[in-house]
């Protein structure tokens, strides 16, 4: 029996697993990398989605900001009917406060506030820098999302891995086991012999389906990013052989220092901060509203028109303009605009306070994330190198078996420690991938 049969005959020991997945288109399956499981989640990710949402709000709260500063215009036209007296003895109606019976708007008006606020651009400039903050927040989701797409990504790269691993592992473990057999046969090795290797085998083959529950839960958890539709018709790319260079501290310390959302986040939240004073302090100030009005406000619909109460006038002209200046000075509010005035200056400090907490952190972080990635990349050559090691051992273990010099506990032994190896190979690469891609949260991609 061939070692292939061995397996099969292993497998069929016991009942098929059949693992319950989300029905899927037949086509090809669609293959993937990297780079588009990140395009891929952009589109589906509910917290990035949100990101961006903030980031065109607050794009539009700027606007809005800007377009409240300048003159508001409008256009209103209007029809004022007035109960007439009996026989029209008061020509201007019931309502004293008319002209006549009939009136007729037809005016273009302008509006424009004039205080402290206006002259600073106050209202701009606040909501320039929560644009600024938001547009932030949008990197420091989309750096996070690269986080998480790249550890799932992996995880099921490594998850692949493991079970071609668990697979050739079977596979060996189902030759040794031929051998045991054929060796007990020829009374060159004992029934114990035969019995641990058998118990080797089906240990494989549980490997095997464990293996294969993990891939497919790895699957299943990245393609709750890429797709709208939960769909696992899709392979990955296993680019994990060509691992990314890591750069010198000094190099990452300076894109750290140049191009970190989270500190130009809390910088730019320590500015509204501060505009959100300079409003409460330009409220102590005397504001200015004006009013132009240009049309007519006549009794007939027309730019020329005889005055109801005024007849013997004649015909005159009704277009005109009038302007309106009101000028409001503060006098007492019973505290209210000085209460408003401190806290915002406690809200500016706290600003302030998080923004040099979220600098020390930087640095925290930098140091921490750096170490991590040049320990994770020790261990990718460290653990290659095992793994190298370890597929020799077997390989020198099973010549010693056949030669009578070891014993199947000691081959058994090499087989796990290969498997062993070479998932630990498949893991330190993903380790370090995921300490680059978090590193990158703090410098930008380098």
């Amino acid at each position: 029996m061939t070692a292939l049969l061995l397996v099969v005959a292993v497998l069929q020991a016991r009942p098929p697993l059949t693992l319950a997945q989300p029905p899927g288109e037949k086509a090809a399956p669609i293959v993937i990398t990297l780079k588009d499981a990140l395009e891929r989640a952009k589109q589906n990710d509910q917290q990035f989605l949100a990101a961006t949402a903030d980031a065109d709000v607050a794009h539009d709260d700027r606007v809005q900001a800007r377009a409240s500063l300048l003159p508001a215009f409008s256009y209103s036209l209007q029809y004022l009917g007035n109960s007439p007296t009996p026989g029209n003895v008061a020509p201007n109606g019931r309502f004293v406060s008319l002209d006549g019976v009939n009136m007729y708007r037809n005016w273009a008006q302008v509006h424009q506030d004039l205080s402290a606020n206006v002259f600073l651009q106050t209202p701009v400039r606040r909501a320039s820098a929560l644009e600024a903050v938001a547009q932030a927040k949008l990197e420091i989701a989309q750096r996070g999302l690269v986080v998480t797409v790249t550890t799932r990504y992996y995880a099921l790269v490594v998850a692949e891995r493991k079970y071609a691993d668990a697979q050739h592992g079977a596979d060996q473990a189902a030759r040794f086991l031929q051998t045991t057999q054929s060796q007990e046969r020829l009374g060159q090795a004992a029934h114990s012999d035969a019995i641990k290797a058998e118990i080797a085998s089906q240990q494989q083959v549980q490997a095997v389906r464990d293996a294969m529950v993990g891939m497919d839960a790895a699957r299943l958890s990245l393609a709750v990013l890429l797709f709208p539709a939960l769909n696992e018709n899709f392979t990955v790319v296993d680019d994990l052989a060509s691992v990314p260079a890591l750069p010198e501290f000094t190099q990452v310390q300076q894109m750290a220092a140049a191009n970190n959302p989270d500190v130009r986040a809390a910088e730019e939240a320590a500015k509204a901060a501060g505009e959100d004073v300079r409003t409460a302090r330009n409220a102590f100030f005397p504001t200015i509203a004006v009013d132009g009005v240009y049309g007519f406000e006549a009794n007939q619909f027309a730019t020329h028109a005889v005055i109801a109460d005024k007849p013997e006038l004649g015909s005159l002209p009704t277009l005109g303009y009038f302007i309106t200046v009101n000028m409001t000075v503060p006098v007492w509010d019973w505290g209210n605009l000085r209460s408003k005035l401190h806290s915002t200056e406690t809200r500016q400090h706290q600003a302030q306070v998080t923004l040099t907490q979220t600098q020390r952190q930087l640095l925290s972080n930098l140091y921490s994330m750096y170490n991590e990635a040049l320990a994770a990349k020790a261990g990718v050559d460290n653990t290659q190198h095992v793994a190298d090691l370890a597929a020799q051992s077997l390989r020198l273990m099973n010549l010693r078996y056949q030669a009578g010099e070891s014993t199947a506990l000691e081959v058994v032994d090499a087989q796990n420690t290969l498997v062993q190896a070479r998932n630990a190979v498949g893991d330190a690469h993903t380790r370090y991938r995921v300490a680059l891609a978090e590193l990158q949260t703090l410098t930008g991609q380098f």
